[in-house]
């Protein structure tokens, strides 16, 4: 496994964020290994939510920045390219399935609204 010491991050902000790292030898990089680098529109990580079982007073983090490998939970890469983002902390009150938000454009976070069927959403 190789280990980048130094690495050219870029972000091009439009309707969302694409973010792109790539180590001083021009390979890519998966966003969660960039050593610096800045964003504050979510990612889509999903165009489709996420269904998942919460159970009972259960604490959870839901990855509000797009950019966790354990979607739709946080996993920290927030802290590395995304330190405006905070995940979404909740308990659940009953045991029970819920549709979570993979788009990250829900405006009722951290469950799914709907808008990932907006155009705008799935034209990425």
């Amino acid at each position: 496994m190789a280990v980048w010491v130094l690495a050219r991050c870029t972000v091009k902000i439009a309707a969302v964020v694409q973010l792109r790292c790539r180590s001083v030898t021009g390979k890519l990089l998966l966003p969660a290994f960039c050593s610096y680098g800045t964003t504050t529109v979510p990612k889509i990580a999903a165009k489709h939510p996420f269904k998942v079982t919460l159970e009972a007073e259960k604490k959870y983090s839901w990855c509000s920045c797009g950019l966790s490998e354990k979607q739709p939970f946080c996993d920290g890469s927030h802290k590395k390219c995304a330190p405006g983002f905070v995940p979404v902390r909740f308990i659940a009150d009953e045991s029970k399935t819920v549709l979570l938000c993979g788009c990250k454009q829900t405006k009722t976070p951290p469950y799914c609204d709907g808008t990932h069927k907006e155009e705008f959403v799935q034209k990425q």
